[in-house]
């Protein structure tokens, strides 16, 4: 773990964009229940998601940055899984594919990219944008086991919660990393006010997160949303500022019901978007990590680096 904060705090990292959106709107293809992790089994739809991070690898080439390869396994847990006709057994398989697929990948830009890092992506048992149930911190534990232990097994560098909803579920999943003695990141998804779904204010979410697992998590991001929600509650901020490190935002500046109900894509402004994450690398000193969410693609990330590195 000491070995990956040394260099994300030494380093501007970029991230892939918004992958689902990307694959559903720009490539066309279908993707049941926003889950993009089936792909990994179809040798078509594999070259297709190896093509998808070689855009994103190759700015981070050009760039000089470094690189974090997120598994596109954000729906691959049990509830989810199971709508689509897995059983854990399968889900255990396709994770490990998806992470198998991913170090292939970081071997062909070794030589390109200063540092790697592989990501095992999990997201919220329900959905990304509301919370309609809220487990318990133990069951929040237990439920994300069968990803963790997988990637924990696939010898991952780091575990990434997308779209965390609520505080518990976050909690649970960096408790169960840390029996696992792996690295984990939060991130947290926010509304148009700058607060989680459940109510509570980014400062309290990483706070009680902190608290509950003595700062285990390697650091905080927020994702899902565009920066003109969040960026007001990041101007009196103090110490907990210094937590987020990462940024995958939104192109667009809807809401999660207006681009919830939204039957084509919003790619947002992209200048805009960029000058946005100028501002908050002004706000935000442990700023290190960017890539982006809905809307976005590889355009967005190459003009947010042109923007955050002098």
């Amino acid at each position: 773990m000491t070995h990956i904060v040394s260099k994300i705090k030494a380093t501007t990292f970029l991230t892939d964009g918004g992958l689902e959106t990307d694959l559903i709107f720009n490539k066309g293809i279908d993707l049941p229940h926003f889950a993009a992790f089936p792909l990994v089994e179809n040798p078509k739809h594999s070259t297709v998601l190896n093509n998808y991070y070689r855009e994103y690898m190759d700015i981070a080439k050009e760039h000089k940055t470094g690189f974090i390869l997120e598994s596109p396994t954000w729906r691959a847990n049990p509830d989810w899984g199971f709508k689509l006709g897995y059983t854990e057994n399968d889900l255990r398989k396709v994770n490990l594919k998806a992470i198998k697929q991913l170090v292939k990948l970081k071997n062909d830009y070794n030589d390109d990219i200063i540092d790697i890092f592989i990501s095992g992506q999990l997201g919220p048992r329900g959905d990304g944008y509301q919370v309609e149930t809220i487990m318990t911190i133990d069951e929040a534990e237990k439920y994300h086991r069968l990803q963790i232990d997988t990637f924990k097994k696939a010898n991952v560098d780091l575990v990434s919660a997308i779209t965390m909803t609520y505080t518990e579920e976050a909690i649970g999943i960096a408790l169960a990393a840390k029996k696992n003695e792996l690295s984990v990141v939060i991130s947290f998804t926010v509304g148009t006010d700058g607060n989680l779904p459940s109510g509570e204010t980014l400062k309290d979410a990483i706070s009680l997160v902190d608290e509950a697992t003595n700062n285990y998590p390697l650091y905080y991001m927020i994702n899902c949303a565009h920066p003109s929600h969040f960026f007001d509650t990041l101007k009196d901020v103090k110490d907990w500022k210094y937590r987020i490190k990462g940024i995958r935002a939104n192109a667009s500046c809807k809401s999660h019901d207006e681009l919830d109900e939204a039957t084509e894509l919003d790619t947002g402004d992209i200048v805009d978007l960029s000058q946005w994450h100028s501002r908050l690398k002004a706000h935000l000193p442990e700023l290190a990590v960017y890539g982006g969410c809905c809307g976005t693609n590889a355009s967005h990330v190459a003009s947010i680096c042109n923007h955050v590195i002098n």
